[in-house]
């Protein structure tokens, strides 16, 4: 019995003893019945993850992330956007969805390792303005007020389910629970023709004949 429970109790995780109680012997018509207790050691949730840098961890769609690189691939998605992306959406802060920055502080977080730096190419302010009402348009973004900024939480959020749920309750009632309005409208919905390619080797065929 004793190795049972403590294969058991492995699955549960973390044992550090197994002990069973006093057996409590009941003449009753199920027979004598065992009271069994497990003690296990509990495991810290918040020690799961171990990240890199000390201003915590977002949670991303995996869509998500294969949809960015897709468009950056084709073009459609360029480095100044995905760099303002990414720069906003790693600091929002915790539960709310929301980055406090102004478009200079964007500029001046983005061009920080080239502070010092003579003859850099530096990201402007009216090439992150332009990026950021791109952005917004594609429904990844959405201004809240000056120097606020709210991510589309169904694509990028730091925080735990309940908080996540709270949000999105609170951008549905803001928008007055369309089905098509932010955060559901991901775009871009129109993407640029693509040329085809002809890869008919008959030529060559003909060529090398």
């Amino acid at each position: 019995m004793d190795d049972i429970v403590s294969l058991l109790a492995g699955h549960i995780g973390g044992t550090t003893s197994v002990t069973p109680a006093p057996a409590a012997r009941r003449t009753t018509r199920g027979g004598p019945k065992v009271q069994i207790n497990i003690d296990y050691g509990d495991t810290d949730p918040r020690k799961i993850h171990n990240m890199a840098g000390e201003i915590g961890y977002s949670i991303t769609s995996n869509w998500f992330a294969q949809w960015m690189a897709k468009l950056l691939v084709a073009g459609v998605l360029s480095r100044s956007q995905a760099a303002v992306f990414l720069f906003v959406a790693g600091g929002q802060k915790k539960g709310t969805g929301i980055a406090s920055y102004t478009q200079q502080q964007i500029t001046e977080g983005l061009n920080e390792l080239l502070d010092g730096v003579t003859g850099s190419r530096r990201i402007t302010r009216p090439t992150v303005s332009r990026a950021v009402k791109e952005l917004i348009k594609w429904g990844w973004l959405e201004s809240v007020s000056y120097g606020r900024i709210r991510l589309n939480v169904t694509l990028w959020f730091a925080g735990n389910s309940g908080e996540q749920h709270s949000v999105l309750e609170e951008i549905a009632t803001h928008h007055g629970h369309e089905p098509e309005a932010f955060p559901h409208a991901v775009g871009p919905r129109s993407l640029p023709c693509q040329q085809a390619f002809d890869f008919d080797e008959s030529p060559l065929r003909g060529a090398a004949g």
